[in-house]
Order: structure tokens, then sequence, then C-alpha cells
């Protein structure tokens, strides 16, 4: 009997988690940095962090042990099923940015962080 009991319950769990109301609204779940492509076209080398951080913002990960890396994450979860995530990872050569990389290139109009830095 207990035996019986538990497979209920097991299945009640796991298919509340599966099984989709119909007409439930499902909202768009984002978090993290929005960063646009103007954003990463005003990235320069050798800019220092705080005109860094007053063009994208602060990181969301601080790592207390390597503070010559920041990086921005953004994933939004859409109603739906799809996750998008996108990472910028900068790096500082004493507190000034050397190079980026991720998934965040710069057009083509401005010259890239490792053109720039190859001179």
């Amino acid at each position: 009997m207990k035996a019986v009991l538990f497979i209920i319950m097991l299945l009640v769990t796991t298919s509340c988690s599966t099984f989709r109301f119909p007409g439930v609204h499902r909202i768009n779940i984002q978090q993290g940095n929005v960063i646009s492509q103007s954003m990463i076209d005003k990235l320069k080398p050798g800019m220092t962090k705080s005109q860094v951080r007053f063009v994208l913002g602060n990181p969301v990960v601080d790592n207390p042990l390597n503070q010559n890396r920041w990086d921005y994450i953004y994933t939004i979860a859409i109603a739906g099923g799809k996750q998008i995530r996108r990472v910028l990872i900068l790096h500082f050569d004493q507190d000034r940015l050397s190079h980026f990389e991720g998934d965040f290139l710069p057009t083509e109009n401005t010259k890239t962080l490792a053109d720039a830095t190859a001179k």
C-alpha cells in the first residue's frame, strides 16, 4: 500500500512540472546586464574601469580572486521554453581595458581591440 501511494505521489509531483495548463499566461524572465551593439562599439583599449562601468554598468559576477576580469552575463527565458544566454568577458591590464571576448563583436566601422592592441 505504501509503495502504491509513493508511486502516485511521485507521478503527481513530476507531472506538474511538464503539464501546461491551457490559457495560463507565461512571462519572459530577463536576468543580468542588457548589452547593446552600440555599447560594445564604445569600448576602446586603454579605457579605465570607471569608464567601462559608465558604458556597461556593474558586472554581474564580481570575482575577488581576479580583479582584472569582469563578467557580464545576460539571460532571457522566453515564455514557451526557449532560453537565450549572452556572455561578455572583459580583461584588464593595470586597471586599463586590454581586450574582451564572448558573444559580442565590434562593428566593422570601429577598430577591434585585438587590432588596436597589436599595433
